[in-house]
């Protein structure tokens, strides 16, 4: 059976409904019921007396239904009212809000019914009141969940900025798995790995001679204990004996240590006078200080290097490549890395300076590995070395000659000049080789560029001195 269409009784005639019994059908059929004139006049008004809110109604009777509905409603219903005079066969329930001046609104869905010959109207209504109540709830609660939203990336935001600015190391485990939750820059630089590595690994693992249950136990036992105590540990990769501080909290039901690390090795944050003593040395040094990256990029340089390198100002040589300024380029700075990274410093690197002009200026460099701060950095210190070759290729009057020179004059009278002359030269020779193999860490092709050789006639006097053979066993 369809809304507005024609339907009969399966078996026999539709029965005949007394007047008495169909106002009790209607109330319980629908929660109110108007009967309305062609034209849209309330004629009668049938409503719930159980409904709260629903006695108010009565002084609409004789009056346009159109003076009690909101804006938007009046052309629904008169479109309604026009498919029930056109005979329209198939006619859908209209949603309409009702009004009442200010005092209240409230929606209704309505099937309208064509009852009698003169164009009246039955209308049957449900009240929509608690479908519109739980509408406006849920919109409320979709509004409370935007605000809780902004307020977890307002939050997440801070925390992001707050471990990425902080210059204290600190990392975040799960007391129920020992596994690494969260953990900064400067935490990562100490134990020697990226933040994307450790995240998810076991912090036991981190540490030297740790199991993961016992480290854990260990420090959810000196959390909570009442004395203020650290945990002393080793780092696996950089064997850096590091002290560990935890505390204990509770986020979303679940236990976490928040660890506070420290290098047993740097410097405490309150040693003001040290640190600034260390900064007027690094600006009046007479010597030459670069700080660079381990890929050599020039991050800050003092005064001393700027007057070498007859550079104006610092803006000229920051951001570019310290193997710029050296003679033989990368080979020379992939040397001095090289040896720094891997043994954390080098004493003496001898070579030459260029500056902006193109001369060269001999120079002895020492390389230190920097690994305390946020970013991995490296130190050289560039010292002058041309007025010492020069006193040293002076001889002083009276002084006696140099024990080198002192066996080679013994040489004299015993062998012809030539074999004098060439075994002292093949001796040099020899020592140049292995130093530039030494420093090359076996790399024969930056060793002949570094003693400006073909690699060719490198390995002829590798295999000349015996020092080829000796690589390969090696």
């Amino acid at each position: 059976m369809k809304a507005g269409g024609k339907a009969n009784w399966v078996e026999g005639p539709m029965p005949m409904i007394e007047p008495e019994y169909l106002t009790g059908i209607l109330a319980s059929a629908c929660d109110l019921a108007f009967m309305v004139s062609g034209d849209g006049v309330v004629r009668s008004i049938l409503i719930d007396g159980e409904t709260k809110g629903q006695t108010r109604l009565t002084h609409w009777a004789g009056r346009p239904m159109q003076d009690f509905l909101t804006l938007e409603s009046v052309p629904k219903f008169e479109a309604a009212l026009k498919a029930i005079a056109e005979n329209q066969q198939t006619l859908r329930p209209v949603e309409l809000n009702h009004t009442d001046k200010a005092e209240w609104e409230y929606p209704v869905r309505y099937s309208l019914h064509r009852v009698g010959p003169d164009a009246s109207v039955l209308m049957l209504g449900h009240d929509l009141r608690i479908v519109a109540e739980t509408q406006q709830q849920l919109v409320q609660a979709q509004f409370a969940l935007e605000r809780g939203y902004e307020e977890r990336r307002e939050y997440d935001a801070r925390y992001r900025m707050l471990m990425a600015s902080t210059h204290e190391a600190f990392l975040f485990v799960s007391a129920s798995d020992g596994r690494i939750k969260d953990i900064n820059a400067t935490a990562s630089s100490l134990l020697g790995s990226d933040r994307e590595e450790l995240v998810g690994s076991p912090i036991a693992q981190e540490f030297k001679h740790r199991r993961r249950g016992e480290f854990v136990e260990k420090l959810l036992s000196v959390a909570s204990s009442d004395f203020e105590n650290d945990v002393e540990a080793q780092t696996t990769r950089g064997r850096r004996e590091i002290r560990i501080t935890p505390k204990v909290f509770r986020a979303a039901g679940e236990r976490m240590i928040v660890c506070r690390l420290q290098s047993e090795t740097s410097l405490p944050t309150g040693d003001s006078r040290l640190a600034d003593n260390l900064l007027q040395l690094f600006r009046k040094s007479t010597d030459a200080i670069v700080i660079c990256d381990q890929r050599g990029i020039v991050h800050d340089v003092n005064e001393a290097f700027l007057e070498i390198a007859d550079v104006a100002s610092l803006s000229e040589v920051t951001s570019r490549s310290l193997a710029e300024f050296l003679q033989r380029g990368q080979i020379d700075l992939s040397v001095m890395l090289e040896n720094a990274i891997r043994s954390g410093h080098m004493r003496v690197y001898a070579t030459k300076l260029a500056n902006a002009f193109g001369p060269r200026a001999s120079v002895e460099i020492s390389v230190v590995s920097i690994t305390d701060q946020d970013q991995a950095m490296v130190g050289f210190i560039i010292r002058d070395a041309g007025r010492a070759e020069a006193v040293r290729s002076t001889p002083k009057a009276g002084t006696r000659p140099e024990s080198g020179n002192h066996n080679v004059v013994e040489l004299v009278g015993s062998a012809p000049l030539k074999e004098i002359v060439a075994e002292t030269n093949e001796v040099i020779e020899r020592m140049c080789i292995e130093t530039a193999v030494e420093l090359t860490r076996n790399n024969r092709a930056a060793a002949a560029e570094m003693l400006g050789l073909s690699r060719q006639s490198l390995y002829v006097k590798l295999r000349k001195y015996g020092l080829l053979k000796r690589d390969d066993k090696s």
